[in-house]
């Protein structure tokens, strides 16, 4: 198992409140118990470790430093640690996942020198971001996140540092509103997420297991963009066109490869895929204990327990297995396979708006046929 992806929780609490936060209101309680930013020990442990294992895979990987609010990591600690990585993975891609409200010329200078990204979460216009992405206090963050972003913008370097937005769906907004919206501010790219949800607890918004109020929501979207001659780039929309024409995905959540992903904690803690805790309190959680200030990441991506975890990505519930769009929707993220009782031995909550989705996206590539292969 070769590892596509190191995640690390640089700082554990975050400067806002949003109310569908996999992190802090889906029942998940582990980031109480954790530091609230890495230590210069585990800054060197992490950077010493991800050298390392650059080294014993002889592959590149993605490096995102997340939260929490990745910059409300003190200032010489973030510098210390993108320093440390820009030196120890020149050819690896680092980037930062911020909701853009601490965003100064400190950070861009920074981000500048060290060769690293950033991408700000902005889920749409202002009637929209404001729904879910609030304060503490309930107000909204929407004028905080666009300043960050024009901050980016205004910088000479924009084009090299701003990758794009990451974008959680609000099924009852306007699809082409939210899409017109992210092409007048110019944005790169949108990475569209479902809402954490599963089995037993639906996402916002979505009436049933066999309504399609997020996939007809995406499929909207997907004709805005296929009708825009100079779209941004949407990657599961790219993703899912990709495989129907024979092509691979490039990340979790669609396709059938398996991704390597491991999250390190700002305590050194090796843990699964972090969106595991909208199913359980603990769901992201290795039995082996495992730390980056003790373990070798290449020999725990080896293991038994990580290549279990690695292979929860495939759906084990028949009606999956059986279905002629896995190839494209891959069983959709573990996480919304989840049962109180069967556990993940389901079709995701969201196998409806796959379908749909799915279906509208061959429809235009192919036409009104049911064999794409046979095309």
């Amino acid at each position: 198992m070769r590892l596509d992806t190191v995640l690390l929780k640089v700082a554990s609490r975050c400067n806002i409140n949003c109310s569908y936060c996999y992190v802090y209101n889906q029942g998940d309680t582990s980031w109480q118990r954790l530091p609230k930013a890495m230590s210069p020990d585990t800054i060197q442990a992490v950077v010493t470790s991800l050298h390392r294992l650059y080294e014993d895979q002889k592959a590149g990987f993605a490096v995102v430093l997340h939260g929490g609010e990745p910059l409300l990591m003190p200032r010489q600690l973030l510098r210390a640690l993108l320093e440390g990585l820009a030196e120890a993975l020149p050819s690896c891609v680092r980037c930062i996942q911020t909701n853009g409200m601490l965003i100064d010329d400190e950070v861009l200078d920074l981000c500048d020198a060290t060769n690293t990204t950033l991408s700000v979460s902005l889920d749409g216009p202002i009637g929209v971001h404001d729904r879910f992405r609030v304060t503490f206090a309930g107000g909204g963050t929407f004028e905080g996140a666009l300043a960050g972003i024009e901050r980016i913008r205004s910088n000479p370097k924009a084009n090299r540092l701003f990758t794009g937005v990451l974008c959680v769906v609000d099924p009852t907004s306007d699809p082409c509103t939210v899409y017109n919206f992210f092409k007048e501010l110019g944005v790169p790219s949108v990475d569209f997420l479902f809402k954490d949800g599963n089995n037993s607890k639906l996402p916002p918004d979505k009436q049933g297991l066999n309504s399609t109020e997020y996939g007809s929501w995406l499929a909207s979207i997907w004709d805005c963009y296929v009708a825009d001659q100079n779209p941004p780039r949407i990657r599961i929309l790219d993703d899912m066109a990709r495989l129907l024409l024979g092509g691979q995905s490039i990340k979790e959540g669609c396709g059938q490869r398996l991704y390597g992903i491991a999250v390190i904690d700002t305590d050194g803690t090796i843990t699964k895929n972090d969106t595991l805790k909208s199913s359980f309190d603990g769901a992201d959680r290795f039995t082996s204990q495992w730390t980056i200030l003790s373990s070798r990441l290449s020999e725990i991506a080896a293991t038994d327990e990580f290549q279990d975890y690695a292979r929860l990505q495939h759906p084990t519930s028949p009606t999956c297995r059986s279905c002629d769009q896995l190839h494209v929707c891959g069983g959709g993220m573990p996480l919304s396979r989840w049962h109180d009782e069967s556990g993940l031995n389901n079709p995701s909550v969201y196998c409806a708006d796959y379908k749909y989705l799915i279906r509208h996206i061959q429809e235009s590539l192919f036409g009104n046929c049911t064999d794409v292969e046979s095309r």
